[in-house]
């Protein structure tokens, strides 16, 4: 089997594993806009960008840390047990400080103590099982990994639509304990104890880790595994201000509604989102173990190629179709008024997917603080735009944000890549690839909206365009 088709094949799998969880969130979108108003789904937004901002704090670029060490370690078990043993503690020291400082946190994160309570509750359970995780992808067990995520996700959608739709309409089929107790003007509160139920039960089907584990703790590994991680932290949490900053100023500068409008329409961009996040899944861990390998810079350079075309696939159906997922996900007409914002964040999002391709040359040369910084910079163009244009352009200036703040970091990686890693990427036919699918969407989104004969026309045309120019390296790529 050749390692492209290896790796396509990996990818595959653990990009199944994430491509479920987020179609099945995306499945939720309709349910959530259908019933609560704009200003109390901003309020479920406000608990996901506050998870988002703990999580990476908590794992403090272990997870990579992990990859980078176990696949070259001579003692692999060590190196797990010593992640482990770090992130559990590190994880009980935070729980403590959460029961000592809860009030003052309640007040500076604006959520209800309730809600509070609850996220805490995902965040432990989420952290403590980042390693277990990792190592079933280090180790390729690429099977059991998607089904735990996938039976982590079924219970969360399950739950959502047993409190949120059945519960409600069905009430005489439901334990009259749930029905006693049930509350339909906190309707936010049960998609959070979802996913309080959903973590625990994949805690329990992870346990089994923690008593395989040794009480084997390395300080020279998790020093090394320390000063490895710290800049993926910082550029996690330069991360988490890209994609969520925007709403919490949204939020604040405009108003409740407008964020909850933006939030519904941004979950349109989901696709690419989910094609990004399975790359990165599957290409992490192959990275790494492929580093060594005669041919491994070539490859890369290759990965980096079909992943532009399948994204500026993505990208062209998506905006030539917008009017047609738009109607399907959000059938309230009230949150529309945001849509606009769908095709910048989705090429936003592209060029997040080209950096995290780019950014093997940092991962590979122990690097990952120049990775830092090229985030904490993109992270600093984020605030200034947002803070200076949404008064000025309102909610449309976070999404050019976004997609100014991406394409920067993708850019200056691929110049800071040929100097310290050389990878002979194909700019010239990448770069046509991007720019087909921008133009063919300029031009169904301007001139032929809702027209999708043209819009089917134009997509065919852009697969027509790849299939000749790549024909003869995807026969080489499948036969092998």
């Amino acid at each position: 089997m050749s390692t492209l088709k290896r790796f396509f094949q990996d990818t595959l799998i653990y990009g199944f594993a994430t491509v479920f969880p987020r179609l099945m969130n995306f499945i939720l979108v309709p349910l959530h806009t259908d019933i609560l108003p704009r200003e109390e789904y901003s309020v479920n937004t406000v608990f996901y960008v506050w998870a988002a901002f703990f999580n990476v704090l908590l794992t403090y670029g272990m997870e990579t840390s992990f990859f980078r060490f176990f696949s070259r370690a001579k003692d692999s078990e060590k190196v797990f047990s010593t992640a482990f043993i770090a992130l559990t503690s590190t994880t009980v020291v935070f729980a403590i400080l959460v029961l000592i400082f809860q009030d003052q946190l309640v007040q500076l994160m604006d959520l209800d103590p309730y809600y509070f309570q609850l996220l805490f509750s995902v965040l432990i359970l989420d952290t403590l099982v980042v390693v277990p995780f990792a190592y079933l992808r280090a180790t390729g067990r690429p099977l059991k990994f998607a089904g735990i995520k996938i039976l982590n996700i079924l219970t969360y959608v399950g739950l959502n639509f047993y409190f949120l739709w059945f519960v409600r309409k069905f009430p005489d089929y439901s334990p009259v304990y749930i029905t006693k107790n049930y509350d339909p003007k906190d309707l936010v509160g049960y998609i959070f104890m979802a996913n309080v139920a959903a973590s625990g039960i994949t805690f329990i089907l992870l346990l089994p880790y923690f008593f395989r584990t040794k009480i084997n703790f390395s300080v020279d590994i998790f020093k090394q595994m320390w000063k490895y991680g710290w800049p993926i932290m910082v550029a996690g949490i330069a991360f988490v201000i890209n994609e969520n900053l925007d709403k919490i100023l949204i939020k604040d500068m405009i108003s409740d509604e407008i964020m909850g409008a933006y939030s519904g329409c941004y979950k349109l961009a989901v696709f690419m989102t989910i094609f990004v996040q399975a790359f990165k899944m599957g290409a992490e861990p192959f990275f790494f173990n492929h580093a060594q390998k005669e041919n491994a810079r070539e490859t890369y350079a290759e990965i980096l190629k079909y992943f532009v075309i399948c994204g500026s696939l993505i990208f062209l159906i998506l905006v030539t179709y917008i009017d047609f997922f738009k109607a399907l996900v959000i059938r309230d007409s009230s949150y529309w008024i945001a849509i606009s914002i769908v095709p910048i964040v989705l090429m936003a999002n592209l060029f997040l997917g080209i950096y995290h391709n780019l950014s093997v040359w940092y991962k590979l040369t122990d690097r990952t603080r120049t990775g830092m910084y090229i985030s904490v910079f993109g992270a600093i163009i984020t605030i200034l735009l947002n803070i200076f244009l949404i008064p000025v352009i309102g909610f449309i200036a976070s999404a050019w944000a976004t997609l100014i703040a991406y394409g920067s970091m993708m850019i200056i990686s691929y110049f800071l890549g040929k100097r310290y890693y050389p990878v002979p990427y194909n700019v010239k036919k990448i770069s046509f690839y991007l720019f087909l699918s921008v133009g063919l969407s300029i031009l169904s989104f301007l001139f032929f909206r809702e027209n999708y004969l043209i819009a089917t026309g134009l997509n065919l045309l852009f697969l027509g365009i790849v299939f000749s120019m790549e024909r003869k390296q995807l026969n080489k790529i499948l036969t092998k």
